[in-house]
């Protein structure tokens, strides 16, 4: 029996854990943009939020604490989706999904389309 389907079975919630939310800070360290500030991870129902204080003055003119991006895993498909904040609107909105945490997090280190890092 699979791990996704393990877990359906005795309906453990694998996320948040510790473990991941750790694995996830380390990752941050390699991101492309803002490397000069600290990002927080902080667990949340079904996954992590990265938040990261404003250095760029784009949405908090005042450097305060901002919405980066939300990491869900999704258990019925055992996929990780990932969202970005919508700042204007105050939402957040839907960027994609990844089989893997870590091609999750190397999309959102390189940030090509500068939607998580703003």
């Amino acid at each position: 029996m699979n791990a996704a389907v393990m877990r359906k079975v005795v309906g453990l919630i694998p996320h948040p854990n510790e473990v991941d939310r750790k694995r996830i800070e380390r990752a941050l360290s390699s991101r492309k943009r803002y490397r000069f500030v600290s990002p927080n991870v902080t667990p949340v129902r079904g996954g992590y939020l990265v938040e990261s204080p404003c250095c760029s003055g784009n949405i908090d003119r005042n450097g305060g604490l901002i919405d980066v991006a939300l990491i869900l895993y999704d258990v019925a498909s055992g996929a990780w989706k990932t969202f970005f904040k919508n700042h204007t609107q105050g939402i957040w909105e839907f960027y994609s999904i990844y089989q893997q945490l870590a091609s999750a997090l190397d999309e959102l280190n390189a940030d090509p389309e500068r939607l998580f890092w703003q």
